[in-house]
C-alpha cells in the first residue's frame, strides 16, 4: 500500500499530527464492490479526537452493519445479508482505522481525515462485502506470487448548473448542463466556469488525490479527469475520494457533478476507464516485453495484437475476456448503465467481449509499444 505523505507510522506520530485538533472525520465504503449492493457510497462521521485515538490504539470501533444492508436511500434490502439483518439486530462490526490514508480536507478547515476498513467482530477477518478488504485480499494473493498490482482510473462526468434543492424540485428532469454543446478537449469552454474547473484540480492535489489530466469531454457540461497511476489499493481510495471531492467542491459553486452512466438518452454517456498492470519484485512491469521484443514483438505470441505484451500479459488478458461476462453485473449494475451499452457503437460504448490494440472501440484496450514506452505497458 502506498501511504499518503506524512501518514503516521506510530501512535506517537499520530498524537503529534493531531495535537492542535479537536475532531477527526472518518469515512467508510458501503458494499459497492459486491454483488449484493451497487451503490458504492462513501459514508462517515466526525469523532472527537479522544474517541478517535482510543479506536486507533485498539482493534477499532463499532460501526452499524446496516450500511451493507440498505440502498442509497437508506431502505433495507428485501433480501437481507447474513452480515446485516433483522435477526442479528443489524449488529456492529469492527471499523479499523487505516492510518496510511491520513490526509486533511482543504474545504473543511483542514480537518484530519482517515478511511476505515471492516472486520468481522468474531473472527477478526476482513469482511468479504467490504470493498477495501476484498481488494486488500486480492493484492495480498498477488503479492504471494511475487506481483504488485498498480492501476489508474479515468472519470468522465456531466456537470449541471443545479443545487440539490433545484434538482429535486424539477424531479431530476430537464437539468441545466454547465455548458451547451459538444466540446471535447476545448481550451475555451472551461473558462466559462474557470473557478470551478481549476478548483477541482487544485483541491484534488491538496486532498492527496494526484491528477494526471483534466479537460473537457464530448457532451454538454462534460469533464474528464484522469487520476495519477499508483498502487491498486491507493488508486481505489483515490477514485472514491475524487468523487467525494468533486461533489463537495461542486456544492460551493452551485454545480452538481454527476457520475451516472447515461444522463441523456440521445447523447454519449459517461465512462470510467481502469488501467491495470503488475510489477515484479524488481519493479519491472510484468506485462511488458523485454529487450529486442519491444521493437519486433514477441515471437511466440498467439496473435499479432498481443505480440507487444508478455506471456503473462496475454494470460491476464485471456482471464479478463473469459470472466468479463460474469462480472458485468458489477461493472454495469444499473438500468441506466445498461442503456449506455445499448447501441454502444453510436456512442463510444463497447458492448461485446472484445479486445484491441490501442482501440477505443474494444472493451479491453491493450496499450503497449510502439505507441508507448514498455515501462508503462497497461491493459
Amino acid at each position: 500500500m502506498v501511504a499518503t505523505p506524512l501518514s503516521p507510522k506510530s501512535l506517537d506520530e499520530l498524537n503529534d499530527l493531531l495535537k492542535n485538533d479537536v475532531k477527526v472525520k472518518v469515512a467508510v465504503l458501503d458494499a459497492g464492490a459486491c454483488s449484493t449492493s451497487v451503490d458504492g457510497v462513501l459514508r462517515g462521521k466526525f469523532m472527537s479526537k479522544e474517541k478517535f485515538l482510543s479506536a486507533a490504539s485498539s482493534d477499532g470501533f463499532g460501526f452499524c452493519s446496516v450500511i451493507f444492508g440498505w440502498d442509497i436511500h437508506d431502505t433495507v434490502y428485501s433480501r437481507e445479508l447474513l452480515i446485516s439483518n433483522k435477526a442479528n439486530g443489524y449488529r456492529d462490526i469492527i471499523a479499523s482505522i487505516d492510518l496510511s490514508t491520513y490526509r486533511r480536507i482543504p474545504w473543511e478547515n483542514n480537518v484530519p481525515f482517515f478511511l476505515v476498513s471492516f472486520f468481522d467482530p468474531d473472527t477478526k477477518n476482513p469482511l468479504a462485502v467490504d470493498p477495501r478488504g476484498t481488494l486488500k485480499t486480492a493484492t495480498e494473493r498477488a503479492g504471494k506470487l511475487g506481483y504488485e498490482a498498480y492501476a489508474g482510473v479515468e472519470y468522465e462526468y456531466f456537470n449541471f448548473k443545479e443545487t440539490p434543492e433545484s434538482a429535486s424540485s424539477k424531479g431530476f428532469n430537464s437539468l441545466q448542463p454547465l455548458t451547451p454543446g459538444m466540446h471535447g478537449y476545448s481550451l475555451l469552454r472551461t473558462q466559462l466556469n474557470n473557478d470551478y474547473f481549476l478548483e477541482l484540480f487544485d483541491k484534488s492535489i491538496e486532498f492527496q488525490v494526484p491528477i494526471e489530466g483534466h479537460h473537457t469531454e464530448t457532451g454538454p457540461g462534460v469533464l474528464e479527469t484522469a487520476l495519477a497511476y499508483t498502487h491498486a489499493l491507493r488508486m481505489a481510495d483515490n477514485a472514491i475520494l475524487f468523487k467525494y471531492m468533486a461533489k463537495s467542491v461542486g456544492m460551493v459553486h452551485g454545480i452538481i457533478p454527476s457520475f451516472m452512466a447515461k444522463p441523456w438518452g440521445n447523447l454519449p454517456g459517461c465512462s470510467g476507464h481502469v488501467h491495470v498492470s503488475l510489477r515484479d519484485k524488481d519493479g519491472k512491469n510484468v506485462f511488458a516485453v523485454s529487450g529486442d521484443e519491444a521493437a519486433t514483438g514477441r515471437k511466440d505470441a498467439s496473435y499479432d495484437d498481443t505480440k507487444f505484451i508478455s506471456q503473462e500479459g496475454e494470460w491476464f488478458l485471456a482471464g479478463i475476456l473469459d470472466g468479463i461476462a460474469d462480472v458485468l453485473p458489477l461493472l454495469v449494475p444499473t438500468i441506466n448503465g445498461y442503456k449506455r451499452l445499448v447501441g454502444g457503437e453510436a456512442f463510444w460504448a463497447p458492448n461485446a467481449v472484445t479486445y484491441g490494440y490501442d482501440s477505443r472501440a474494444a472493451s479491453i484496450r491493450i496499450i503497449s509499444p510502439p505507441s508507448c514506452p514498455p515501462i508503462r505497458d497497461q491493459i
